[in-house]
Parts: structure tokens; sequence; C-alpha cells
């Protein structure tokens, strides 16, 4: 059976589907697997989707749309997960603007309620359903290859201020002639924020979904991920790049892999600067708890928690760490990850 779709989520886009497909009304029910649905409802916020040129495209109900199935554990979003079993008929939901779609048992009220979709059924190709691990980067760990200095962006939740921090931080470094690279490490698919750095100046970037993840919530090895995305950014492109900016998407705390990527010890070996976003001054001293407890260095907060110089001041005086507003002082942040990154070395 052939469909012609409407709008095609970016989750998909490494596999450079056409509008019109072949589907199968038999669904396998596992991450990644690419699946045709028709739009059941209309939202008047959370109603978009994200294309696979980057685009955003309002969602109307009677929409033809492919997606991949997947998890999303969101603590200011909707939490979601693949059904054990699934078959054409079925509803099913909008999990994120990338079009990864699941079963929704949680969210918030400023999203409302979860878009509902229809499952018309399963893409195949060569009579064998697709998954967007078909197209996939193989993770399997490169230790010929030489990774630049990393600078990693992390934060104490969602909206933290990551990716802005992220992209000011890639715009300031090409500015003074650095071959950036820029790698989103965890989260979930959409493609908004590895384009976001391209247009700041990222002549290469790449994420988890670049190695067949459509979320990495629940996933066990987001470490040898996270590893391989920064051995493959340069080669990948065709670039030597003289560093790579890393985002850790999510919170500290979560589902999502962010712990279990700072942990390994070999991820740390690569990284030469660390920037912790936080939201208020308690999440700045939780997060900064946080990696103390592990070992890890933090050599500068930003996000909100720097917005003014009394959290500024907080932070330096009683918290003995750096704290540099990305939006107000982007130079002052890459003047000190300069340094440290590039003369100084801690794992």
């Amino acid at each position: 059976m052939k469909i012609r779709a409407n709008k095609i989520g970016s989750v998909v886009h490494r596999l450079d589907l056409p509008q019109e497909l072949e589907i199968s009304r038999l669904v396998d029910a596992r991450s990644g697997q690419v699946l045709v649905v028709r739009a059941l409802t209309e939202k008047a916020v959370y109603d978009v989707l994200e294309l696979t040129n980057g685009r955003m495209a309002h969602i109307g109900k009677g929409d033809v749309l492919v997606g991949a199935l997947g998890r999303r554990d969101a603590l200011r979003g909707f939490v979601g997960h693949v059904p054990e079993s699934i078959k054409a008929g079925d509803t099913l939901n909008v999990l994120n603007l990338g079009g990864v779609l699941g079963k929704v048992t949680s969210g918030t009220r400023e999203v409302g309620p979860p878009l509902e979709v229809e499952v018309l059924g399963m893409v195949v190709k060569n009579g064998r359903g697709l998954n967007i691990a078909d197209a996939a980067l193989d993770i399997a760990d490169d230790a010929s290859t030489d990774v630049p200095p990393v600078v990693v962006v992390s934060g104490t939740s969602m909206n933290s201020g990551k990716t802005y921090a992220a992209c000011e931080i890639i715009a300031r470094l090409a500015q003074r002639g650095y071959a950036c690279g820029g790698v989103k490490l965890t989260g979930v698919a959409a493609r908004r924020d590895t384009l976001a750095m391209s247009d700041h100046g990222a002549v290469a970037t790449l994420s988890f979904v670049d190695c067949g993840l459509p979320s990495t919530a629940g996933f066990p090895e987001t470490a040898a991920v996270g590893k391989r995305l920064l051995q493959a950014v340069g080669p990948e492109s065709g670039t030597e790049l003289d560093v790579i900016v890393a985002e850790l998407g999510d919170g500290l705390i979560g589902s999502y892999g962010v712990d279990a990527i700072l942990d390994d010890a070999e991820f740390r070996s690569m990284v030469r600067a660390h920037v912790l976003c936080a939201t208020d001054l308690v999440a700045a001293w939780g997060g900064l708890a946080w990696m103390k407890e592990r070992g890890l260095a933090v050599d500068v907060v930003a996000g909100p928690a720097t917005d003014n110089e009394v959290g500024m001041n907080a932070i330096h005086d009683g918290m003995g760490v750096a704290a540099v507003n990305a939006r107000l002082c982007a130079d002052d942040l890459v003047d000190l990850i300069e340094q440290v990154a590039f003369r100084n070395t801690h794992a």
C-alpha cells in the first residue's frame, strides 16, 4: 500500500524519504521504527512539526505525518514511551516537535493535552520496516581518531540556557579563527539546536539522532554514543576541527544519560572546559555539588542564574566558581573558556 505524506518529521531526516511511501499495516513496536500517522486533533500550542529541512510547520487535523517511535521523559513537557505492541488503527501521540511518536503517560499544563494521531502503518522498503538506525553512523569506537579540545555545556534542567550559551561560544570562537564543531549529545530528536550551532559558525555538527537514536531517554550506552560523536563530527564533514562545543540536552538529573556520559573516564579525558548553565542560585549550588560528588570540574556557571550581578556575585563569592552571562558578556565567557581550554588540560 502506498500513501503520500503531507509532512515528514526531522527525526527521520537521515533516511531522505520521499513524500510518497510504501507502508505495511503490520508494525514493529520498537524505538526508531518509522511510522505514517494521521493527525486526529489540532492544537493551538505545541502544534508544530519540525520538518527534515528544519522548517516548522503547523500540524492540522487530518494531516498525514511521518515520524519515528521513541521515548520522552521531559520535566517540562510530555512523558511518553513506545507501547509493547502497535497495529494500524491504534492511537498514539506526538511527543515532541521532531516527530517522535509514542504513548503519552504524563504532561504539563503549559503544553496542554498531547496531539493524538492514528497509526496508518509502518514505512517499508524492499519488504522490511524502516528504522532511523538504518541510516546511522556506526557507534563503534574509533580509537585512531584524535579528538580536538572539547568544551562541554551542561545544565541543571531543561530551559537553563544551554543551547544559547553553546551557540554564543561557537560564534565567538569562530570569530577568533577557530574551526568549531557542534555536537548535541543527549535529549530527544530535533534539528533546531544543531542548526542553530551551524547558524552561529559551526563548520560541522552531529547529534545522537545521527547514531540512530530518536531519544537518549533510557538508552544504556549514551557514553559510547557521546564519544563516537566527538570522534566523528570532524571526519564526517571532512573538516579538521580546532575545538568541539558539546551540549548535553536535558538536566544533570534525569533519564537521558547525562550522568553516564560525565562519569565516563575516557569522555572526561577529552574535556578541556565545562560550562554549567543554571536556572537560579539553588540550581547552581545543587549542580556544583552534584559535580563535586563525581570529581568533575566546572569552569564557569552561566544561564539565568547569572542574569544580573546578584547571581554572579553569589556564585563567584559564595560558591567559588566564575559566573558569566552568555547574553550580556559573551566575549568575557569565551575569554575564560579560551584560556582554560587551550592553556590547561583537566580530566
